[in-house]
């Protein structure tokens, strides 16, 4: 489970097991989780984070998706 990006007290972070799926990541923050796909940059679920706390979530996702990218396909290539 490598931690990508911390910001805003976010947790950014990929999960191994999700290789065979589109590119997305994974946030946490004080036991809430989402997930995000990055192409489209849709919530695909979430568990606690209230409406303005996901708007942040994808801005943050957004302003880092090339990055995010990049570290996707590199772990998930190895």
């Amino acid at each position: 489970m490598p931690t990508i990006l911390r910001e805003k007290g976010y947790q950014f972070f990929f999960v191994s097991s999700d290789s065979g799926e589109p590119i997305h990541i994974h946030v946490t923050k004080q036991a809430h989780l989402c997930k995000v796909w990055l192409g489209t940059m849709k919530v695909a679920y979430n568990h606690g984070f209230r409406p303005h706390e996901l708007r942040e979530i994808t801005r943050i996702v957004a302003a880092h998706q090339t990055m995010i990218h990049e570290k996707w396909t590199e772990y998930f290539r190895e």
